[in-house]
């Protein structure tokens, strides 16, 4: 059963309506551990540690939100199973990429506290805590809740002590025909010595018991599991009575071990994979082309330093303890799970059903009339600007738009920037096009999108090869604007198109992602972005532009200043007001300025899905400060600037309100120039705070309570009421 440290049951204010953990344990064990912070007494400067929550804590804590999902009964029972196993990727990315610099500062005995004051040590310390438990939470919410729940619904996952005699007749014949000629079990021996582990790859711990044809007995071997070979294997129709009926491969490879050691007894055999430091480094500085130093890098990321080992928790303790000390690791490292290693795996089970009963109602984007036509997008944007909220609003405009431009006789250039495109991109295919069709076509590819790198090579190939010209951005600084800029002659004039967006183009993250669009044939709006091309493609010094900031030179100035600017109208008495959505608020001097707008008595509201270092609610500091954080059916991932007394009022950005976007990335914040677009926008903000459903409040102590209706209150969910509004 689940334990009873993540019994979750819902505490509701009836004056508030928000809803707080209780448990039978204290509620700081589900989130970051702020027993130790306490309302200042006397006024703290803004500089004073307890003003700020670290920032690789809030990153998990946003993890454990996810988890929590998996928990909620009114969310359809595969979209559950979806919100555990995606808790179990963004867990291994915390892992390889925060914790491993984490530890590396430990190990090179160069701790550099945050802002709140935590040594990297203790960050660790506190990590371990609650990893350990959202790790023993999750498991129990797999094996207790939604398997059980699954095998009511005729979903199985059968384990060998329930195969039929046909069924384990079908999974050895099986197992003999696609698996067993592509493992390469190794017998550890000096001859064999322990096998170099790819990062989060699945392979098994044997214990031996016998001698080999050459008279070995070594007594331990390991079995890399092939990594061609689907994790989850359906079986036939005809051996089962009803439903859908999975096995999966590591029960395959557990129940017949002892085929590939023949002669020999296995005494143990255990599942276990590492996890790695999987961050990139690339010193742009010290090489000639970027793009030949990154393809060394990425298969060193296979192999970087193992920061975490699971494995099986029947596995011995002697199995584990030699696991642990071929990968340099410590107990605190060492995560026993019940169950799969690898959930995420278990991602391919989606594609082997059909439950729609199961699943989120299946919706079509909606497309404004006058952008659905064959042709025409660029008559339609010399009318007026577009905004497009996806996933309710279609992607397929913004695709639409390049085609037209790939095909039209008219057209004469095309640029563009691509940070994550997705494998196989119709946007990569008719940059091409256009490319063999005549046009100029500039793509700058940021080649260092964390675990996209690969992909984004691949995909600067087929560019280069139609003939596009192709860069890989600014030294230094990642290129992290989406933007596109179509060049078409009129007349005897050249004319200028423009899409921005605070999301990839990535046409299948467009459908589970919130991301805004803005088409448009503003002159200076599109004379700002031919200028940030400029930038990118050529040297010179930084441009002024009219209508766009631009990091990293005007937005992060920019932003403090129209936040200053809000806290000096409430001084003069003026009605005040600031909404911030973003990914992370992690960035100390804009913090600083939204806890000095506090104190002027600006209403400041922030919608931060992820990490905020900000804490809000704290006493003659950040009183007027409410923090809330979405987590529901989609990615909430756009970024959204409001001030009440600023004109332009309300801006869009690629940039979160953090240190790497501000100061180490080329980002693009534009202005909703349309009064109807930005009142629209406006209210879409405001319809954030009204959600008493999937909107998670941040409290002074840097717990996170999550909302739900008074008696008698309707339920609102913000995704839920656009996707009523906007979609089809």
């Amino acid at each position: 059963m689940i334990p009873a440290l993540f019994r979750i049951i819902p505490v509701i204010d009836q004056n508030t309506s928000e809803t707080s953990f209780s448990a039978e344990v204290a509620p700081d064990k589900l989130v970051e551990d702020q027993s130790s912070w306490s309302q200042p007494e006397n006024l703290p400067s803004l500089t004073a540690p307890e003003l700020y929550i670290n920032h690789a804590l809030s990153h998990l804590q946003f993890n454990l939100r996810v988890l929590a999902q998996s928990m909620d009964e009114e969310t359809p029972l595969m979209e559950r199973l979806r919100f555990l196993l995606i808790f179990s990727s963004n867990m291994d990315e915390f892992y390889e990429i925060r914790v491993a610099g984490l530890r590396r500062q430990v190990e090179m005995d160069r701790e550099i506290p945050g802002r709140d004051g935590m040594p990297a040590h203790e960050v660790l310390r506190q990590i371990k805590l609650q990893s350990h438990e959202a790790y023993a939470r999750q498991y129990a919410i797999l094996n207790d809740v939604l398997l059980p729940q699954l095998a009511a619904e005729d979903v199985r996952f059968l384990q060998r002590e329930e195969w039929s005699e046909e069924q384990a007749a079908w999974v050895r014949r099986y197992f003999r025909g696609e698996v067993m000629p592509l493992i390469s079990p190794v017998g550890l021996d000096p001859a064999h010595p322990f096998p170099r582990l790819v990062n989060k790859s699945l392979n098994f711990i044997l214990s031996l018991d016998g001698k080999d044809a050459f008279g070995r007995e070594s007594g331990l071997a390991v079995i890399p599991a092939p990594r061609t070979i689907a994790r989850v294997v359906r079986l036939p129709d005809h051996l089962c009575d009803k439903g859908d009926n999975f096995v999966l491969l590591s029960e395959m490879i557990a129940a017949h071990a002892g085929l590939l050691f023949q002669g020999m007894s296995v005494t143990e055999c255990h599942q276990f994979r590492v996890i790695r430091n999987a961050d990139v480094e690339v010193n742009a500085a010290d090489v000639e082309d970027i793009a030949l130093a990154l393809r060394g890098e990425l298969h060193s990321r296979r192999f970087g330093a193992a920061v975490k080992l699971e494995i099986s928790k029947a596995c011995p303790e002697h199995l584990s303890e030699f696991l642990l000390e071929r990968f340099s690791l410590t107990e605190a490292e060492l995560f026993r799970v019940d169950g799969p290693v690898n959930l995420q795996r278990l991602n391919s089970l989606f594609d082997l059903i059909e439950r729609p009963d199961l699943c989120y109602p299946a919706f079509t984007p909606a497309i404004p009339k006058a952008l659905k036509a064959e042709t025409g997008i660029f008559d339609a944007l010399r009318q007026e600007d577009y905004l497009l909220l996806h996933p309710y609003q279609s992607f397929a405009p913004v695709v639409d738009l390049l085609r037209q431009a790939a095909m039209d006789a008219n057209v004469v250039a095309i640029k563009q920037t691509l940070y994550r495109t997705g494998e196989s991109s119709e946007l990569v295919e008719l940059l091409a096009e256009a490319a063999r069709n005549g046009k100029e076509v500039a793509v700058v590819i940021e080649l260092r999108a964390r675990f996209d790198e690969e992909e984004n090579l691949k995909l600067a190939n087929i560019l280069q090869e139609a003939g596009a010209l192709v860069m890989y951005g600014v030294v230094g600084h990642k290129t992290h604007a989406k933007a596109m800029l179509i060049i078409r002659r009129e007349g005897r004039r050249l004319r200028q198109y423009a899409h921005l967006s605070t999301g990839n183009y990535h046409p299948r993250n467009a459908r589970v992602y919130t991301d805004y669009s803005l088409l448009t044939a503003n002159e200076e709006v599109c004379q700002d972005v031919a200028r940030v091309f400029q930038q990118l493609t050529g040297m010179g010094k930084a441009m002024r532009l009219k209508q766009l900031l631009h990091a990293p030179f005007t937005l992060h100035k920019q932003l403090i200043t129209l936040i200053d600017a809000e806290a000096e109208a409430a001084r003069e008495g003026r009605k005040a007001h600031i909404i911030l959505k973003a990914n992370g608020l992690t960035e100390v001097k804009v913090i600083k300025a939204l806890y000095r707008a506090s104190q002027a008595g600006v209403k400041v509201e922030l919608i931060i899905r992820g990490m905020c270092c900000l804490r809000p609610g704290v006493k003659g500091v950040s009183e007027n400060i409410t923090v809330i954080s979405v987590v529901g059916r989609f990615l909430e991932h756009s970024r959204v600037f409001y001030f009440q007394n600023a004109e332009p009022g309300i801006y869009c950005s690629s940039a979160d309100l953090m240190d790497r976007n501000l100061f180490n990335r080329v980002e693009v914040c534009f202005p909703i120039l349309d009064d109807k677009l930005a009142t629209r926008l406006r209210r879409e903000m405001d319809a954030y705070f009204t959600d008493n459903y999937q909107a998670w409040r941040l409290q002074p102590n840097g717990h996170y309570s999550i909302n739900k209706p008074r008696q008698g209150q309707e339920r609102r969910s913000v995704q839920s009421a656009l996707l009523t509004k906007l979609a089809v």
